[in-house]
């Protein structure tokens, strides 16, 4: 499967520019299966919704994210701040299938309370795993990343890819380097991070978004604090080999 990182830098608060953005990196890497873009791609990191979110139901991001993978028959996921009819805010990261039409969302599980998000949104409390041409997709957000035991590998969570999109600090990014490897190498699965680049009022983002394979090796990173398209080939069959020959699965706890 080709699946491609959208790096992007993203204008606070601006969806038509920041799709704009969005559209343009695609548009560089025609021809993938799974485009990635960051956590809330369409806003910015935004702790505090008000104003910045918009209605799940008439959000022109996520009308878009549908569209482009109708009209180019991939998928597209990425995160975004919605409200939901119940009034409730949510950072809602979506897997749009544009072959299938069978969609699927994750409601970001650890909400960042170092930067207030807590207070603002509600947290989901399920696991979301998709299943996209024969592979089954784990999806995170940010902060997830952290917590190795929600991103566990089980019998009840079985996956051979995690989709992490972030908005991770550059103050922060040694973590972000070490902990897609382990998070990779602990559950013998592809890892695909996304991260912005650019600035907000809070933070300076690097981006390094990255793919790594089973055992922690890195299939390519994107450059550093610029936008860009990056394209991987994942191999299904590569990962059962590696898990078949080398089974750290079966001693897990």
């Amino acid at each position: 499967m080709k699946v491609t990182l959208l790096q992007t830098d993203i204008a606070w608060g601006d969806a038509d520019e920041n799709i704009h953005r969005a559209e343009q990196l695609m548009d560089s890497a025609v021809g993938s299966d799974l485009y990635v873009l960051p956590e809330m791609w369409s806003t910015g990191f935004a702790t505090r919704p008000e104003g910045i979110a918009h209605d799940e139901e008439d959000n022109i991001a996520l009308m878009w994210m549908n569209h482009i993978a109708s009209e180019r028959k991939c998928a597209i996921c990425g995160s975004l701040a919605v409200r939901l009819t119940d009034g409730t805010y949510r950072n809602r990261h979506y897997f749009i299938n544009g072959r299938s039409c069978q969609n699927a969302y994750y409601d970001k599980h650890h909400l960042f309370t170092y930067g207030g998000e807590h207070q603002y949104y509600t947290a989901g409390q399920t696991h979301t795993i998709v299943e996209y041409e024969r592979f089954r997709i784990l999806l995170l957000t940010c902060y997830d990343l952290r917590f190795p035991c929600w991103s566990r590998y089980s019998d009840e969570h079985n996956f051979d890819m995690m989709v992490v999109v972030a908005n991770w600090p550059c103050s922060r990014q040694s973590a972000w380097q070490i902990l897609t490897r382990a998070r990779a190498i602990e559950n013998q699965a592809y890892l695909i991070g996304v991260n912005r680049v650019g600035d907000d009022s809070y933070s300076h983002y690097a981006g390094a978004s990255c793919a790594i394979d089973a055992i922690g090796r890195s299939l390519g990173q994107c450059r550093i604090d610029i936008p860009n398209a990056l394209t991987v080939e994942l191999s299904l069959q590569e990962l059962q080999r590696r898990r078949s020959k080398f089974r750290v699965l079966d001693d897990r706890d």
